[in-house]
C-alpha cells in the first residue's frame, strides 16, 4: 500500500538534523527509526529544497540528501528508493519558490510532468523545474539525482522561455548539452573541495553555461547562438578557468589538449576583440584583485596571491596590475581598505 506524506499549515515542523561542515550538509533516513523515515525524509526534502507531498510503497524510507554550495549556487545530491513527488500549489503559496532547479539524473530514471509535459529522464539528461508553478515527480527505481538550485536572477530566462524548457529531456548527446551534463556530475561530486574564490569562478562559469544551453534548447536566433566556434570557445574558456592557477597554461598546451592549432586559438579569441593570452592575464588578475580584497590584512602576501593564481613571480605580477589598473597592487590595496572595494 503506497503511503503519502505532506505537511500542513498547522503542523509543527521538525528539522531534520544532520552531519555538516562549513558547506555541506548530509540527511539521512538511516538517523531515524525505520517506521518514521518517510516523515523525516519529507521534511529533509521541505528544509533543503521546497516543500512537496511524497509518496511510498510501505512507511520505510530509505534515502540520503547531500548539500553544498558552489558560489551562489546550492547543489543536493538525492539518493532514494522509488517513490513520487508533486510540489502542490498549497506549497507554493508558502513563497520558497526563489530558484530555478537544474537537475541532472545520475543513476535511474525520472518520470517528470510539468506545464502540459511530460518526459523521462534517464541517466545523464538534464531537466529544468520551475519551483513557482507545479509538478509531479515519480522515481519507478531507487535513484540518484544532482539537483543545482539557481537564483533565477542569474539566468536571466523571460517567464515565457521558461515554461517552455520544463518538462523535457535534454540529452547529452551533442553540442551544449554534452558540456554541460559531465559538468554538473562532476561538480556535484567535488565542490566542497574547491576554495571559495574557485568556486565561486566555477559557479558563475556553470550558470553560463545553463544559460548557453537554456537558449539552445529553446531555438533563439543562431546569430545569437553558439556556433560550432562558439561551443569550442566555450570549452577553452572553461578549461582555462579550471587551470588558470596553473603558470604553464600557454596557448600550446591550451591547443593541444583541444586538438587544434595555435593559430586556430587565437583566431577564436581574435574574433572576441581580445588574445588569449590577454584574456587569461585580465581573469588572473581579477581574481587576485578579489582574493586580495577578500582577505584581512596581513593574512597573504602579494606573492603568495600572484602565485596561486598562475603569476611565476611578484614582479611580474605587480608590472601587469600596473598595466591595467594604473596602481600597484600594493597602493591599490590601501585604496580599497581606506575607501572600500570599487562599485
Amino acid at each position: 500500500m503506497a503511503t503519502a506524506i505532506g505537511s500542513c499549515e498547522e503542523a509543527s515542523r521538525r528539522r531534520p538534523a544532520g552531519a555538516a561542515s562549513e558547506r555541506t550538509r548530509v540527511l539521512t533516513t538511516r538517523s531515524v527509526p525505520p517506521d518514521e523515515s518517510l516523515e523525516y525524509w519529507h521534511d529533509a526534502v521541505f528544509d533543503t529544497l521546497v516543500g512537496m507531498d511524497i509518496a511510498a510503497e510501505g512507511r520505510t524510507y530509505d534515502a540520503t540528501l547531500r548539500t553544498d554550495r558552489l558560489g551562489d549556487l546550492r547543489i543536493t545530491t538525492v539518493e532514494a528508493d522509488p517513490g513520487r513527488v508533486h510540489r502542490a500549489p498549497r506549497f507554493i503559496a508558502r513563497g520558497d519558490g526563489r530558484e530555478i532547479f537544474v537537475a541532472v539524473q545520475s543513476t535511474g530514471r525520472a518520470r517528470v510532468e510539468q506545464d502540459g509535459r511530460t518526459a523521462e529522464l534517464r541517466t545523464g539528461d538534464i531537466g529544468f523545474f520551475e519551483t513557482l508553478r507545479p509538478f509531479r515527480t515519480a522515481f519507478p527505481d531507487r535513484f540518484r539525482m544532482k539537483i543545482f538550485a539557481v537564483p533565477r536572477p542569474l539566468l536571466e530566462l523571460p517567464e515565457a522561455d521558461l515554461r517552455r524548457l520544463t518538462g523535457r529531456a535534454i540529452h547529452p548527446t551533442d553540442g551544449l548539452p554534452a558540456l554541460l551534463g559531465p559538468l554538473l556530475e562532476r561538480l556535484a561530486d567535488t565542490c566542497a573541495s574547491y576554495p571559495a574564490p574557485t568556486a565561486e569562478r566555477l559557479a558563475r562559469s556553470v550558470v553560463e553555461l545553463m544559460a548557453a544551453t537554456a537558449a539552445d534548447r529553446l531555438g533563439a536566433d543562431p546569430a545569437d547562438l553558439p556556433g560550432a566556434d562558439g561551443v569550442l570557445l566555450h570549452r577553452i574558456r572553461t578549461y582555462i578557468r579550471w587551470h588558470l592557477s596553473d603558470p604553464g597554461l600557454t596557448p600550446a598546451v591550451i591547443a593541444r589538449v583541444h586538438g587544434i592549432s595555435v593559430r586556430c586559438l587565437h583566431r577564436l579569441f581574435q574574433a572576441e576583440g581580445t588574445t588569449v593570452c590577454r584574456w587569461i592575464r585580465e581573469l588572473r588578475l581579477r581574481e587576485c584583485r578579489r582574493e586580495l580584497a577578500a582577505r584581512s590584512p596581513g593574512s597573504v602576501t602579494l606573492a603568495q596571491v600572484a602565485r596561486r593564481w598562475g603569476f611565476t613571480s611578484a614582479a611580474g605580477f605587480g608590472k601587469a596590475f600596473r598595466s591595467s589598473f594604473g596602481l600597484s597592487p600594493t597602493d591599490w590595496l590601501d585604496r580599497v581598505r581606506t575607501d572600500g572595494p570599487p562599485c
